[in-house]
């Protein structure tokens, strides 16, 4: 239980936060690395947190089933903009490719 309440009251602050700041950036982004802080900082125990993650990494799988029945309904919509959202999705990989790259060899330096 404690696992599931960390891992929740992080997710819940997070989309507070959020919230607060006009959600310019995702609670669920917000959330992971309030977790990340509570872990790194040991106010959380992994230990404690660790059969919840596991858990739902191995349903994960089922959150994505909402999405691909929302891919299939809008089947339309997205084959009529396909060369935009290639372009988009090349583009959007390749930055963020070439940014954990810069970042990766900054990081590296200082180790």
């Amino acid at each position: 239980m404690t696992g599931i309440f960390a891992i929740l009251a992080c997710w819940c602050a997070g989309n507070l936060l959020s919230m607060l700041i006009g959600g310019y950036v995702s609670g669920n982004i917000i959330g992971m690395v309030l977790l990340y802080a509570a872990l790194h900082f040991r106010i959380v125990k992994a230990a404690d947190v660790a059969p919840t993650a596991k858990f739902l990494l191995g349903t994960m799988a089922l959150f994505f089933v909402p999405f691909g029945v929302g891919l299939m309904v809008s089947y339309r919509a997205i084959a009529d903009n396909l060369p935009a959202i290639v372009v988009a999705s090349v583009v959007s990989t390749a930055l963020v490719i070439a940014v954990i790259g810069l970042v990766y060899q900054k990081m590296n330096k200082r180790v």
